[in-house]
């Protein structure tokens, strides 16, 4: 099982944030993987991937490590299988090609 933790941070303004941000939770026990959403000036997403789910504690803390806020975690528990079947159509529909007719 596979779980993704978003954090919606503030306070990220540029690359040099997000990869503070990703260097200070991918040093913590269980996390396989950091992407961020970059919204300079707003709220930006951050997925936490783990295998596990993660408390939030710690993720809040290398966040404040890094200089920034959490404003909220949502915590999504076996995210593979969800984010599969969500993707589906959208991967389906990218690889189709429209027939033109001369």
């Amino acid at each position: 099982m596979t779980t993704v933790t978003t954090l919606n941070v503030t306070g990220m303004t540029c690359g040099h944030c997000a990869s503070a941000v990703t260097s200070e939770l991918k040093a913590l026990d269980d996390v396989q993987d950091v992407s961020v959403e970059l919204h300079a000036g707003g709220t930006s997403r951050v997925a936490v991937v783990s295998k596990l789910p993660l408390t939030e504690a710690p993720l809040r803390d290398a966040v404040d490590e890094a200089g920034y806020a959490v404003e909220s975690v949502e915590v999504l528990e076996n995210a593979v299988a969800a984010e599969s079947s969500a993707q589906a159509p959208a991967r389906q529909a990218t690889h189709t090609l429209p027939i033109v007719e001369k």
